[in-house]
């Protein structure tokens, strides 16, 4: 099942489900990209030495230096001459000095010159990225190669790639901790700063980290899950992924900070200073880090590696969530075809990823990064708790719980399915429309044209849910308008589990049971407008059954 099948609960609403859709679909452009780069520097790293570890490439400028010539600078100009001034690159055909520019170490200038070969604005976008373009083909190859049967083939690769992080980090957490300043920056990493917990930019932020990390809203979870079975305990689930998810996060922060605090012994600067966010802290600090140790192509082998595997676990969901929908919506024309349709998908996803591996590409990754996973995540949450709380019901969703478990969920849950969280929410939303700033990459100032491009499609999957709703109203072709919409607001005769499990669950734990006369079975899952009570079962006579859960 897919998220446009879970809104038989409230066709109406279905166009949440294709926001869904659509915000994975686009994630999964950009989300690849960042495959892309791993990919490109795993491939790298097999060599005797990391290219990005010194400044004598083709790429480097004159304005290059070297974490190791920066330390020995550092020692000599603060103890012996403070007014002194390094030779220009040797490379270079010029006299004149250098003062140290930390912002073009050697891993800087080798992921702006080498890896995004990056122009002066999005409106000059460039040539294609020869060796991106490789490393694109062959992450769509491989997620092709790891989703083509479906779930049954991904459920074989989760096996590594949901375990082996663990093992990188493990080894990496051991050789880090071994580094000189490592502690400085752990230090750093576990000190809380209580003053930025009045912040609300602070808190929003935290909230898109959730929303990234667990998945919530962006359909993955709905498909994933859909393919358990129906008595399987979704409870314990909901509870121990969250926290084995966020310990996780933790114990990767220490991995992290550990390179962070070496580095900040090495060039000299405070922990905060070298402290990077966006791509610059793994594709730059983390490698320059990396380029410092023994044997480094081993470390930085190990390290992309664990980002490969992260990576396609998170990339696996929200493929899947875009074409399992798709065939479930269409399966007279697809569900035949899904190995050749997941190639077709993933040809068109390739496509489109094109123009981010241009020189340019890095300006309209950030406007992705930007627009897309920040308020539309939210709105579409909102509606889910909505539509589930007070439109189909928190009783009857306690109730289908019941079903599958053989208890409700405590009143705790309650409180914070239908207050605390659409509460939590809004107040999220408006935090993010009072702090909204246009994209930032560097010093560049993007132009209007750009940013009205990051509106639009950072609004497609919410506009997209009022076109359904007209939609379907249209659709329905008969009585009022009010009418339409009661009719559109009660669940599909399709919701619900299989009958006949249903009917097997329910013969458990039915207390009223009295003879009658021979009826037919018809479909009795609550909230159905066609579900009549006193239905007997098929192949049974002179048995009514009584609706414990309608009651």
């Amino acid at each position: 099942a897919s998220p446009l099948a879970l809104w038989d609960i409230c066709p109406l609403f279905k166009g949440v489900g294709w926001g869904m859709i659509i915000i994975s679909g686009l994630v999964c452009i950009y989300y690849n990209i960042i495959l892309t780069w791993v990919i490109y520097y795993l491939v790298l790293s097999f060599a005797a030495r990391v290219p990005w570890d010194s400044c004598d490439n083709d790429f480097n400028t004159c304005n290059c230096t070297e974490t190791r010539i920066e330390e020995h600078l550092r020692n000599l100009t603060e103890q012996l001459m403070p007014n002194f001034t390094w030779p220009a690159n040797p490379r270079c055909n010029s006299s004149t000095p250098l003062h140290v520019n930390y912002s073009q170490t050697s891993s800087n200038e080798f992921w702006r010159y080498s890896v995004l070969k990056q122009s002066d604005g999005i409106d000059n976008l460039g040539s294609i990225h020869w060796g991106l373009l490789l490393s694109l083909i062959g992450a769509w190859l491989l997620i092709f190669a790891c989703l083509c049967k479906g779930v049954k083939s991904v459920g074989k690769v989760v096996y590594v790639t949901a375990t082996s992080p663990y093992l990188f980090l493990a080894i990496l957490m051991v050789r880090n901790c071994m580094l000189p300043g490592s502690w400085e920056g752990i230090r750093f990493y576990i000190t809380p700063v209580w003053s930025k917990l009045a912040n609300l930019e602070i808190w929003h932020e935290a909230a898109l980290q959730v929303f990234f990390a667990l998945g919530p809203a962006w359909g993955g979870l709905i498909t994933m899950s859909s393919f358990n079975k129906f008595k399987n305990n979704c409870y314990r689930d909901a509870i121990v992924v969250p926290i084995v998810n966020c310990l996780t996060s933790i114990f990767g922060g220490f991995v992290i900070f550990a390179v962070v605090g070496f580095m900040a012994h090495k060039t000299g600067k405070e922990v905060s200073d070298v402290v990077d966010k966006g791509p610059g802290l793994v594709f730059v600090a983390y490698p320059e880090a990396i380029a410092q140790m023994p044997v480094a192509p081993l470390w930085a082998i190990l390290f992309f590696l664990m980002l490969i595997t992260i990576g396609l676990d998170s990339q696996f969901g929200m493929f899947e969530t875009m074409t399992s929908s798709f065939v479930d919506e269409f399966p007279r024309y697809l569900r035949k075809y899904k190995t050749p349709f997941v190639g077709l998908m993933c040809m068109v996803e390739f496509l489109l990823g094109l123009p981010l591996i241009t020189q340019g590409g890095i300006y309209i990754f950030t406007i992705f990064d930007w627009f897309i996973g920040t308020f539309a995540l939210c709105i579409i949450a909102l509606f889910e708790l909505i539509v589930i709380c007070y439109v189909y019901g928190i009783h009857r969703f306690r109730a289908d719980i019941e079903l599958m478990l053989g208890y409700k969920p405590g009143h705790y849950w309650t409180v914070m399915w239908c207050g605390v969280t659409p509460l939590a929410l809004v107040l999220i939303l408006i935090s993010i429309a009072a702090n909204f700033t246009n994209p930032v990459l560097e010093n560049y100032k993007f132009p209007p044209g750009s940013i009205a491009f990051g509106w639009l499609i950072g609004s497609i999957s919410i506009i997209i849910i009022p076109v359904v709703a007209v939609y379907r109203i249209y659709k329905v072709g008969k009585g009022s308008l009010l009418e339409r919409i009661r009719y559109l607001l009660r669940p599909s005769t399709d919701w619900g589990p299989p009958k006949d499990t249903l009917y097997n669950m329910r013969m458990g734990k039915l207390d009223n049971i009295v003879t009658s006369q021979t009826q037919p079975m018809l479909p009795i899952y609550p909230g159905s407008c066609s579900v009549p009570e006193g239905s007997a079962a098929p192949g049974t006579s002179d048995v009514i059954i009584k609706d414990p859960i309608v009651d």
